[in-house]
């Protein structure tokens, strides 16, 4: 479009203020246009007049960054203009990238990082790409052909490759993702690779681990004033990485420092007999003022100062910010099932408290979760009829993540996976003369539609109301899974994680990053959740035993 320049300015010429109107400086917008905020010199949408040896189009093909700004208002108070009421508001365009050899810096001049992603961080999590607040995100173009390689699997893995590509298709809208696109969070996202080769003595048969040092070895080498980090889950990479001076990191986000740290929902508290006295008689008792803040549905174990056999079980009520009794539960127990010790009382509570909706129950081999959970089920689905039915599922890792090529329908498929399910419900009904005398089993309460067994995958895209949902083994799902389950919840569901974090099945998670552990840090503060962890193995003393010592 040709520019409509103002009486007495020659085509071609360009005042100080046009020329830094690519720096983002003094202009407004009219009708479609943008308009000089100095020689009030018109041009229309998406032109740009050349100039012949302009220094700001070469510094740009150098790598400094241009900000199209048509409607974009100058900083300099001296330029700034009111802007006309009349006109009609500019489209703000994409922001242009940063080219390789720009220097990003953050406020205050500390440099950015450079961080280096491994494809096992892609495929843990697709939003890793966003998750290093205003830095530098490197993708090796060799993870992108590994990340190819799992985009038709039909797992969790292949639906995070697909996410992983319509996220980087989407941000080739905003420029070349060789030469770097900008991210909402500030940073800049860039696809390379390189031609260097790692010393021979370091290499392996891993040809793209190979690959992914040497790019991660290269952009430190370029860019000496900003750290390199390589990011992976795989420990050997990056012992390797720090073999050749590289810095390399797991990803983890907010990760607990180890499991033993992980908030057990249960504290101990030393009070005076005549508390616990008045806590029996009056049924509330006022945390102690010194003691540390509580969490909601936090459970604590009163205790005599003076006599161990004093004691007595309460939780803390959030919303009046007091000490109260559990749940009084049936003479006959739960379907049968009475606690063994404080952390069982405990987790039964929360799961027969229908205001709270998401409980979660960690505990090693033995300790009864899922006992509890099934129990817990049964009685408020088939007892009390708050519930339509219950929903049990388990990943099944150890049958791989598809089970269409096992022989048989849909339930011969998951029978071995889904037995210790089935010997839980047996055992409670068990317990029942009753039912064990009339030959009952949990056929019968799938008939019946008291309870269903699925996998996870069936789960996804439903909507479930009015259910009592129970995943077994959740430390094998990742953080993202667990999200597309618990928001699978519909109105009146409860739901109900169950696992323990030192039995890891799926190699794309450990004991402190797996979903199970991302529930109980994301949720210890809500009201509408509850967690205990169970520490008493009740199986046998010898199931007791093996869990502590092998």
């Amino acid at each position: 479009m040709v520019p409509r320049l103002p009486p007495g300015t020659q085509p071609g010429q360009t005042c100080g203020t046009w020329r830094a109107r690519r720096a983002a400086v003094g202009w407004a917008s009219s009708r479609g246009r943008a308009r000089c905020g100095d020689c009030r010199a018109f041009w229309g949408r998406g032109s740009i007049p050349r100039v012949k040896n302009d220094p700001l189009r070469a510094a740009g093909a150098a790598g400094v960054q241009v900000a199209q700004a048509e409607g974009q208002r100058s900083t300099d108070p001296a330029q700034e203009e009111q802007p006309n009421p009349a006109a009609e508001p500019a489209r703000q365009p994409a922001p242009q990238p940063r080219s390789e050899g720009a220097e990003l810096e953050r406020e205050g001049g500390s440099p950015k990082k450079n961080f280096i992603l491994d494809t096992n961080v892609l495929l843990h999590d697709p939003r890793s790409l966003f998750s290093f607040a205003d830095n530098n995100v490197i993708i090796p173009i060799y993870v992108i052909e590994e990340v190819d390689n799992f985009k038709r699997d039909l797992s969790e893995v292949g639906r995070n490759a697909r996410q992983v590509s319509r996220y980087l298709d989407d941000l080739r809208r905003r420029g070349r993702l060789g030469e770097g696109v900008p991210l909402d969070n500030g940073g800049q996202l860039r696809v390379a690779f390189t031609d260097r080769e790692i010393p021979a003595e370091y290499a392996n048969r891993h040809v793209t681990d190979n690959r992914i040092l040497s790019v991660a070895l290269d952009v430190r080498d370029r860019h000496p004033d900003q750290q390199a980090v390589l990011i992976t889950k795989d420990s050997n990479l990056r012992i390797r990485a720090d073999a050749l001076g590289l810095v390399a990191e797991n990803f983890q986000e907010e990760p607990v420092g180890h499991v033993e740290e992980l908030y057990s929902g249960v504290r101990e508290l030393l009070v005076d007999a005549a508390e616990i006295d008045r806590f029996y008689r009056e049924g509330v008792l006022d945390p102690p003022v010194e003691e540390p803040p509580f969490r909601p549905n936090e459970y604590v174990h009163l205790k005599d100062a003076h006599s161990t056999s004093h004691t007595a079980l309460a939780k803390y009520r959030a919303a009046d910010g007091a000490l109260v009794p559990l749940i009084k539960f049936p003479k006959e127990g739960v379907w049968g099932i009475r606690p063994r010790n404080k952390e069982q009382a405990f987790a039964l509570d929360l799961l027969l408290n229908d205001e709270v909706k998401l409980v979660t129950i960690v505990g090693k081999a033995g300790t009864g979760k899922t006992l509890l959970a099934i129990a817990a089920g049964l009685q408020k689905t088939m007892e009390e009829a708050v519930y339509h039915k219950v929903l049990v599922s388990r990943p099944i890792f150890p049958l791989g993540r598809d089970i269409g090529y096992l022989p048989g329908d849909v339930e011969e498929k998951l029978n071995p996976w889904m037995q210790p399910i089935y010997d839980n419900v047996e055992f409670l009904m068990g317990l029942s003369r009753a039912d064990k005398k009339a030959g009952r089993s949990y056929h019968e309460l799938i008939d019946l539609g008291i309870m269903e067994i699925e996998p996870l995958t069936y789960i996804r895209g439903r909507s479930i109301p009015q259910q009592y949902i129970i995943v077994d083994e959740a430390q094998n799902l990742t953080p993202h899974e667990v999200k597309t389950i618990v928001t699978r919840v519909g109105d009146d569901t409860k739901i109900v994680l169950t696992g323990d974090p030192y039995q890891i099945d799926n190699p794309y998670v450990d004991s402190t990053n797996n979903g199970l552990v991302h529930v109980v840090n994301r949720f210890m503060d809500e009201a509408l959740a509850g967690h205990v962890t169970l520490t008493k193995g009740e199986r046998s003393p010898l199931a007791e035993l093996a869990a502590n010592l092998l």
